[in-house]
This record gives C-alpha cells, structure tokens and sequence, in this order.
C-alpha cells in the first residue's frame, strides 16, 4: 500500500503533471479565438519543431520538470542538427500536445464525476454530466464514488511517466552528440592518465633522489658532503614543488597551456640531480635536440626522468650512461639510458614507471624496451621525432 501511494508524496508527479498542463493553455487562448477549429495549434506546432532551437527548449524543460534531480536523464539540451532530430521534436510536441489534452480532460472529468456520484449517492439528480445524467438516485453510488478519484491517480502517474519515456527516445541524444559525449570522457579519462603519470614521474623522481641523498649524507660522515646532499635535496624539492604546482594548474586551469611544461632542453637538471644523488653519469646528446616537436620532447623528457628515477631507485649510486641522439636521417629520436645490474635479474621490467614509459612511447608512435641487457639493466626508447 505504502508503495502504491508513494507517488503521491513525489515531488516529480506533480512537475510532470505541470509540464502536461502547459501545451493547453495555448490551446485554450486558441479555443476563445476560434472554437470552431482546434486542430489548429496542432497544425502551427509542425513548422514550429523545425526550428532547432525548439529541441533545445523542450530539453530544457523536460529535464527540469520530467526527471527534476537526476544528474543524467538521458535528455538532450542540444538544438536539433539534423532533419531527423527536428522530425523527432515535432513527433514530440504534437505527442506532448496529445497527452496534454488527455491529462486535462481526466483531471476536469473525473473529479466531477466523483462529486456527481456522491450527489447521486445522496438523493440528489444528476446535474446533466455526460455518462451520469441518467442515474437515478441511490445510496449504493457512494460505494462508485472514489473510482473516478483513483482513475484520475493512475492517469496523472502513467502519463507522467509515459511523457518521460516518450521525452528520453524523442529528445534522447542523437548518434553524433552521443560520439561527442564519448570522445569528451575519452579526452578527460586522458587528462586524468596523464595528470597521474606527471605526478608519478615528477614526485616520485624528487622524492627517490631526496632518500638517496638522505642516506649517503647519512652514511657519509662527512660535514662537506652532507652540505652538498642537503643542497641537492633542498634543490630537487623545489623542482618538485614546481611541478606539483604546474599539475595542480592544469587541474585548476583546464586551457593552460602545455608549453610550461619541461622537455629535453631541461634534461640539464635531471643529471645534475642524479649526479647530487651519487651516480656517476655519462650523459652525451647529439643532434639538434631543440628542433624536437614539443610534444614528444615533453614527452621524452618524462621517460629520461622515470628511467633515471630507477635507477637510483632499485641501483643506488652507480655508474649511468645516458645517451640522446636525435637522428636527422630518419627523424628518430632515440633515449638509451644504461646501468649494470646489482645482481641477477630475469625478465623485462612491469613496474607502473616501466609500463609507463612504454605507454607514453606507444602514444606517440615509438617505441620502447626496458630489460637486462648484456650484463646492464636498459632503457631505450625511440620516439619520431617529426
């Protein structure tokens, strides 16, 4: 019973039962000029719904007064942009019109009825209702009289709930705008990715030279020596207070642009870091390097950082051979990134840093390899560089 009746306490009846009103007062100012004709608004509503602004009206009000509060009702707040979606709305409003003349002439027929069957039930004539002027007087019309009142219930929520299905398929989204919602997620659902991976790389990398140091300056026992680790770690926080900034900016910011980003130009300061951290890096670079697209220079950058933040991470201070070589024959560019191993290790590397260079590789049409290698552990990607 509790069940039945919850519509009642719902907020939503009684909004679908307004927007079921609404195409009737048109109706009735039509009805005081000429009574003779009443199909006409019906008739001025086909020109009406071609009119592409009209879907996006009729969106408008269906999602506030048919599905008010829900956050995705599958109704379109778009213009029509093709013939089939003015088609769809004119179906619409001449449906919606339809339903309309059907909710106010139950919501005016029935309530009378119930008082002219309660009259009846009284002793009283019918007062010439169609369908009840030939009742006669009778008490058992009092048992009839709340039906019309439980009818007008059920009309009012099916209609309503009719409308709102009729809204969903009528003014649902069409194929394009459902593409265009698909590739906005997409393109958010990569922002995220690579807003994660920027925070893996960049944090991570301060944090991994940031222990190195800690510990050597530790194990060190050496006043100079700690200077210089509290210097690198106190240089390599600031970095990655700059790119926790930069991050949250584009999380902020959704238009900033990429350009702040670093790239290979900047690899001056990963190595220098790494340097600070103990490793003993013999970095060489040929080709011209700035000539390399921005994007896959950022990119580039990002993988030199990751692979240089493992090996200080999993190999401690230990000689690194890193090699950038931009190849104008093949416009190749070509990060290799060496350091041997501290001990045995079998099989390529499936670390979220690995598999992220890999990805970022594969994004921009490249490559990369991450393993052992003749006795050293090796990173070596190679990205287009055109």
């Amino acid at each position: 019973m509790a069940r039945f009746l919850r519509p009642l306490l719902s907020g939503t009846t009684y909004t679908r039962l307004l927007h079921l009103w609404v195409p009737m007062l048109v109706v009735s100012v039509w009805l005081f000029v000429d009574p003779s004709t009443p199909w006409v608004p019906g008739l001025l509503l086909v020109p009406l719904g071609l009119v592409p602004a009209v879907r996006r009206g009729e969106g408008v009000q269906a999602r506030l007064l048919l599905t008010p509060g829900e956050p995705d009702p599958g109704i379109s707040e778009a213009p029509a942009a093709t013939w089939r979606d003015r088609l769809r709305t004119v179906l619409w409003l001449e449906l919606r019109m339809v339903l309309g003349g059907a909710t106010v002439f139950a919501s005016v027929w029935l309530p009378v009825s119930c008082f002219e069957l309660a009259r009846c039930a009284w002793g009283a004539a019918p007062a010439g209702i169609p369908l009840l002027d030939r009742l006669p007087p009778h008490p058992a019309w009092a048992l009839l009289a709340p039906l019309p009142l439980l009818a007008l219930y059920g009309v009012v929520v099916g209609l309503g709930a009719l409308l709102t299905a009729a809204a969903r398929r009528l003014l649902g989204p069409s194929a394009a705008e459902r593409l265009a919602a698909l590739e906005e997620r997409t393109e958010q659902l990569l922002e995220r990715t690579r807003i994660a991976r920027e925070l893996h790389d960049s944090i991570g990398h301060a944090l991994t030279v940031a222990v190195v140091q800690a510990g050597a300056a530790r194990a060190a026992g050496d006043p100079e020596f700690t200077d210089r680790a509290l210097a690198a770690v106190e240089e390599t926080g600031r970095a990655a207070l700059e790119d926790l900034e930069r991050v949250l900016g584009v999380l902020r910011e959704a238009e900033r642009p990429v350009s702040a980003r670093p790239t290979l130009a900047d690899a001056g300061r990963l190595l220098e870091s790494a340097r600070a951290s103990g490793a003993k890096v013999d970095a060489e670079v040929t080709g011209a390097v700035e000539a390399v697209p921005g994007p896959v220079s950022r990119e580039g950058y990002r993988i030199l950082q990751e692979a240089l933040t493992n090996v200080l991470r999993h190999a401690g201070a230990v000689p690194v051979r890193v090699r950038v070589r931009v190849a104008a024959t093949d416009a190749t560019l070509t990060l290799e990134v060496r350091n041997p191993l501290p001990g045995t290790v079998t099989g390529p590397g499936r670390g979220s840093g690995l598999r992220g260079i890999r990805e970022r590789a594969a994004l921009l049409g490249g490559t990369a390899r991450t393993g052992p290698d003749e006795g050293d552990w090796q990173v070596r990607a190679e990205l287009p560089a055109c």
